[in-house]
């Protein structure tokens, strides 16, 4: 029997190894499943894959007003939030005309219509989804979270462009309108002041 305790120790090291191993990939797929979120996100800001929108510079803006022709293209614009978010939000005007290459705003109306503050960020895509590298952004409201107070009503603008690249791109031949959506989804859960212990 006093031979089988060094096998015994051994098959219990290997035992141990082999668990922390599974322990150690168990953390490390965890750590990619909260990472790629926001590596997908960035993904797409940087490419415009799945029709997420581009964000742009001044003097992107700047060279795309440069080379505008003056040709025009529809925007519509879309809103909807989340079914925990308890915010009113819609744009100002359903669609508009623009001038390819010019810079143009739009305005969408949050209103938070629950008792307490509620904090959100918005994500955003365009439709059809070939057209997401060529609306860019300068400014945008989506671009960091947002809070309202209960029954605080903001109007929150978006400053763009589109590219007059879209022009040259036979993928994009025969398209006469890009849809802009938003979806605002709640990022913040309220605090308690009754479980926080303050008053």
């Amino acid at each position: 029997m006093a031979s089988l305790a060094p096998v015994a120790d051994d098959t219990a090291r290997r035992n141990l190894r082999v668990g922390l191993m599974a322990f150690a990939g168990a953390l490390a797929m965890l750590g990619l499943g909260y990472a790629s979120v926001p590596l997908y996100r960035l993904f797409c800001q940087v490419t415009g894959f799945g029709g997420t929108t581009m964000i742009a510079s001044e003097s992107k803006a700047a060279s795309a007003a440069a080379a505008a022709t003056g040709q025009k293209i529809s925007i519509r614009f879309d809103a909807s939030t989340a079914s925990d978010m308890p915010w009113r939000f819609e744009p100002s005007q359903a669609t508009d005309t623009v001038t390819i290459g010019e810079r143009d705003i739009a305005t969408y109306v949050a209103r938070n219509v629950s008792t307490q503050p509620i904090t959100g960020m918005a994500t955003f895509n365009v439709e059809p989804e070939q057209a997401g590298k060529y609306f860019n952004k300068i400014q945008c409201f989506c671009f960091t979270e947002q809070t309202l107070a209960p029954g605080q009503e903001v109007t929150m603008p978006v400053l763009y462009f589109v590219d007059p690249a879209m022009l040259d791109d036979p993928n994009m031949k025969g398209v006469e309108q890009i849809t802009l959506s938003y979806t605002f989804h709640r990022t913040k859960e309220p605090v308690n002041p009754a479980a926080s212990g303050t008053n």
